[in-house]
């Protein structure tokens, strides 16, 4: 008979298996989504040479489709999949669409060998890397919050964010590893671009067998009662869940973008820093902030998700006007390090607990469709125009403007923080 301390460690090893197979694909995937930002200075002439203006208006058309359109509607589809067929085949199906994408990539001909095609396959390529990350999250969030225990889903759940920065930074690591020690520039832009490519697919197909080995989770197991699953009428019957997710998220991921994705270029155009300066700052600072993600997953298991939130909201509100305006001063190299770190800290005051505090609000018969639709509409809103309106501003000679634009979205999010319940003492996860 097995004894009670063996049954646990079996538990245990069968919890952080799941943990990290989930947690894995999602490093898969954001490396994917990443990469081709790294490396579209080397393709985007192969596939829309500037003489074409058709190519150019698909190139135009397919980067507003696919950031804005692609991820919401990938949080609707993935999200509805994953409530009514369960978390493990979504994660799989996930996955499986962003390696197709990628080998899609790094297969396709040039403009010049199949003429307008090639763009086409292009963009075709990246509707379905945007379904796949567009449903990535809310699928990941809802299995690592589920497979976790309830003493620890605030830690489990912060390595959504650790595997996320993971993928970004090795995408760029790739990239440094191609410039530095491998290729020509000339050879990337002939054909060294699609090394990366096939690394994702590769990657992708590896995270696909580890997630068909996942166990789903007990919670979908046990969801027998409801049959209206995954469905916008089940979904808008949590109307208050709905807006608190745009609510609580719109400051986060504004800062987020803020801090690490613009932060590279604002470093070079606004600092002055150069571009090998601005890469270091941005590399390191990442990797800090990746660590730290599950430090203070651990520290809402302790003390409660709403102190971090409401944390994040006061300091992200009252530092990131002088963060800003010292970052556009400085040109000591650790100086602009120190200032991005304080804020990234900050931030990482919601991103780490992001993910289980829209796990929490929702039962388990829409839980993954509730986390992942509202998220990525938001994200799609103010996340992914951050860089722009940044740029927008810059442009019309008033820079400081953003600044008092990304306080006014914290500021926003802390009023929501400040006045919805703490969701690790009402969490609809033991419902």
């Amino acid at each position: 008979m097995q004894s009670k301390n063996e049954f646990s460690h079996e538990r245990v090893g069968y919890r952080l298996k799941s943990i990290f197979g989930g947690s894995i694909g999602n490093l898969v995937e954001w490396y994917d989504w990443y990469v081709y930002s790294a490396f579209s200075l080397y393709f985007a002439g192969i596939f829309f040479p500037k003489q074409n203006e058709t190519a150019q208006l698909l190139n135009t058309a397919g980067v507003f489709a696919l950031g804005f359109l692609m991820r919401p509607i990938g949080g609707w589809l993935m999200g509805t999949y994953a409530d009514r067929k369960g978390r493990k085949a979504a994660l799989t199906f996930s996955v499986l669409l962003m390696s197709a994408g990628s080998l899609l990539i790094a297969i396709v001909p040039s403009y010049k060998q199949i003429g307008i095609a090639a763009p086409i396959i292009l963009v075709l390529a990246r509707v379905l890397q945007g379904l796949s990350v567009g449903g990535e999250y809310g699928t990941s969030a809802t299995y690592l919050s589920e497979m976790a225990t309830k003493k620890h889903r605030g830690f489990y759940s912060s390595f959504q964010y650790v595997t996320l920065i993971m993928g970004q930074l090795i995408a760029l690591g790739v990239l440094v590893l191609l410039q530095r020690c491998f290729l020509t520039q000339q050879q990337l832009h002939d054909w060294g671009w699609r090394i990366p490519f096939f690394i994702g697919a590769i990657l992708a197909i590896s995270a696909l067998y580890l997630r068909r080995s996942l166990s789903e989770t007990d919670s979908f197991n046990k969801e027998t009662k409801t049959q209206n699953r995954g469905t916008f009428s089940a979904l808008f019957e949590h109307p208050k869940a709905v807006m608190l997710v745009i609510g609580l998220t719109m400051g986060g991921t504004v800062a987020f973008y803020t801090f690490s994705t613009y932060m590279q270029k604002f470093l070079v155009n606004t600092s002055g820093f150069s571009k090998n300066e601005a890469t270091l700052i941005s590399t390191l600072t990442l990797f800090v902030f990746m660590l730290i993600q599950p430090v203070f997953g651990l520290l809402s298991d302790k003390i409660g998700r709403k102190p971090l939130l409401i944390a994040f909201g006061i300091a992200g509100t009252l530092t990131t006007i002088p963060i800003m305006m010292a970052l556009g001063k400085t040109h000591d190299v650790w100086i602009a390090f120190a200032l991005i770190m304080v804020a990234l800290l900050i931030t990482t005051l919601y991103t780490s607990i992001n993910a289980v505090v829209k796990a929490e609000l929702f039962p388990v018969n829409v839980r993954a469709l509730g986390v992942g639709f509202p998220y990525a509409i938001a994200v799609s809103l103010f996340g992914g125009s951050a860089e722009y309106i940044a740029l927008l501003f810059k442009d019309k000679g008033h820079a400081d403007w953003f600044y008092w634009y990304v306080t006014a979205c914290i500021f926003v999010s802390l009023l929501v923080y400040a006045f919805m319940n703490d969701t690790k003492k009402y969490s609809k996860m033991e419902d």
